[in-house]
């Protein structure tokens, strides 16, 4: 008699399509990191590493074997060598719960067969990115959030740390109404060591204050990544015929709606909408990536990805 270790659901949240992506990618920090283990991102602290920063005075205890004799023979002072540490990054992916990430278009990609609402392409998208941290030995912690904080999970870079997230990703379900700034500024508060910032939301807040709230970031010297999901028919609005259209945050009620009579006006909302983000993180060194739900996850992080690592060699 043969038996089988049935793997737990979340586990689903990686599929073969993703693993097959994320087993040949990295990814290296752009901003130095504050961290205690060796790796392949730069720190500000400086020790004996591999990339050369400054000198500094000999002082005694320091290991004699660092002393810059080339400095030394030329202006008879006693210098150290001090190099720019490598140290692990630490991550932490915040993904929108809110009612608004619900919503699922006609034209929404799908993965093993099932068609993804926003909610669902942020939870596959955060949980790829989990994987590729902690497969790299950096560490990754996550965030879920509607009007408040729902769940928080520390960094962390055991292997075990994938399943915890996984599961915590499995288990959440969308919810309230969305206050994505004040949210932001409460996460920017709660993430004490410099690091990176995945951001995995459709944005749907009012724009200033999300704006302030990706400044609080770059204030507390984080790197900042803002996946900002969108379906097909937010974008392009293709309705013809009057059409009910549901909050999924239950702020307002039902409306009819004549799409002819509003399109002009929505479509440039949303051009505005867009650009404002866009721009924000152009001027905070931050990599926007403006994601269409109707494209597949897989595509999606080999061309963010795969443009990322080109661009650092």
């Amino acid at each position: 008699m043969s038996t089988s270790l049935e793997l737990p659901p979340s586990m689903r949240l990686l599929p073969d399509e993703t693993m097959g992506v994320m087993r040949r990618l990295e990814w290296l920090a752009r901003k130095r990191m504050q961290g205690t283990l060796t790796g392949k991102h730069t720190s500000p602290d400086k020790g004996f590493s591999v990339e050369f920063a400054e000198h500094r005075e000999y002082t005694p205890g320091d290991d004699p074997r660092n002393l810059d004799w080339r400095v030394m023979a030329k202006s008879d002072r006693n210098v150290i060598k001090q190099f720019i540490e490598e140290t692990n990054l630490r991550v932490t992916i915040a993904v929108d719960v809110s009612g608004s990430m619900a919503f699922t278009g006609d034209e929404s990609a799908s993965v093993e067969g099932e068609t993804l609402s926003k909610f669902h392409y942020a939870r596959y998208l955060a949980a790829a990115m989990a994987y590729l941290f902690i497969k790299q030995g950096d560490a990754a912690g996550l965030v879920t959030f509607d009007a408040g904080v729902k769940s928080y999970l520390r960094a962390g870079s055991r292997p075990s740390q994938v399943r915890r997230i996984l599961d915590e990703l499995w288990e959440t379900r969308p919810g309230a109404e969305t206050r994505v700034g004040p949210v932001l500024h409460e996460v920017a508060e709660r993430v004490h060591k410099r690091g990176l910032v995945m951001l995995v939301s459709d944005m749907f807040d009012d724009p200033q204050a999300v704006v302030e709230a990706l400044h609080h970031f770059d204030f507390r010297q984080h790197e900042l990544v803002v996946f900002h999901v969108l379906a097909e028919e937010e974008l392009s609005f293709p309705f013809k015929s009057f059409q009910r259209f549901r909050d999924l945050e239950n702020v307002e009620p039902m409306l009819r709606i004549d799409p002819q009579a509003v399109r002009a006006a929505y479509l440039e909302r949303v051009r505005e909408f867009v650009k404002t983000m866009e721009d924000a993180c152009g001027n905070l060194r931050a990599d926007y990536v403006p994601v269409n739900t109707k494209t597949p996850l897989r595509d999606t992080l080999l061309r963010y990805l795969g443009r990322r690592m080109h661009a650092k060699r």
